[in-house]
């Protein structure tokens, strides 16, 4: 297949995918789907399976699922009976069915110890680039330093959301850094493409006003440091937000004329999973400059 073809046929399939994710929670007949990616239907099965590894059918169920995973480990006050109705299943018990088979636990037991790692495995796909989504926005910007609450998170990429509520946990019992009225942040210091599981290292913050006071989650008073920044919205799924660093490193830095300071990249998180669809997360990115 040529290179032209391969890409048009890349930007066709991230339509459908876009799609789905934008409608979990309508019905998608396939011809709809179909028409979406401008294949016929034969040739649309055999598209999306080649570049999603899965069929169309396993791949809507999944994202579904994916959803009601967050909803069942961070908004511990909704029902199952509920969360499984919002992932379009007539029952509970379907949806617990569809749950164990995907993630090898029931809801009730992912709600109360979720196996994050094996979760990870079996959630993430590896879409095709999309040549049509390249364009940088990146603006230079003053970030004002920031105190906050913070909880380090060291070891494996895949158990971040372990700390992450964690976090939660703390905020709720705290009162110190509601949701409503604190600012949420990530501080990276490794890449985890390049970096040991054992060795990676990410903070988790939320602005405060007042020090943290002493507490059995680990959380302590820190502050982000001000300064000169390169920041690029990311808009959807926090999965592919290595993608959009990679790319201001690799693409946009050196042609930029800056240099970096000694302070890792941070995001902003405008947007939390436990508030919209992934979708819809907006997610500030932050190189500090010199």
């Amino acid at each position: 297949m040529s290179g032209t073809k391969t890409s048009t046929y890349a930007a066709r399939i991230h339509r459908v995918c876009d799609y789905i994710y934008q409608h979990l929670d309508e019905e998608m007949p396939l011809d709809l789907l179909c028409q979406i990616a401008h294949f016929s239907k034969f040739h649309f099965h055999r598209q999306f399976s080649d570049y999603t590894g899965i069929s169309v059918t396993r791949f809507v169920q999944l994202m579904r699922l994916k959803r009601a995973s967050y909803r069942l480990a961070f908004d511990k006050e909704s029902r199952v009976i509920d969360i499984a109705l919002e992932a379009q299943f007539e029952n509970p018990e379907s949806f617990s069915r569809a749950f164990k088979h995907a993630f090898e636990q029931t809801p009730s037991q992912f709600r109360a110890e979720p196996r994050w790692p094996e979760w990870h495995t079996r959630v993430q796909f590896t879409l095709p680039k999309n040549e049509a989504c390249q364009v940088m926005d990146i603006k230079i910007v003053n970030f004002k330093q920031t105190k906050v609450a913070l909880l380090e998170h060291r070891g494996p990429p895949d158990r971040v959301y372990e700390s992450v509520s964690k976090f939660i946990e703390w905020r709720k019992q705290s009162k110190q850094s509601p949701v409503a009225t604190s600012q949420s942040y990530g501080i990276v210091y490794d890449n985890p493409e390049t970096t040991a599981p054992e060795e990676f290292r990410f903070d988790i913050c939320g602005s405060i006003k007042d020090d943290v006071a002493e507490n059995s989650q680990g959380i302590k008073s820190a502050e982000i440091q001000g300064g000169r920044c390169a920041v690029l919205r990311h808009n959807g799924s926090l999965d592919n937000v290595g993608e959009s660093v990679c790319r201001m490193y690799a693409e946009w830095l050196p042609e930029s004329g800056e240099e970096l300071r000694d302070y890792p990249c941070f995001f902003h998180y405008l947007t939390l999973i436990t508030d919209v669809q992934e979708h819809e997360l907006k997610t500030d990115i932050y190189l500090p400059l010199k």
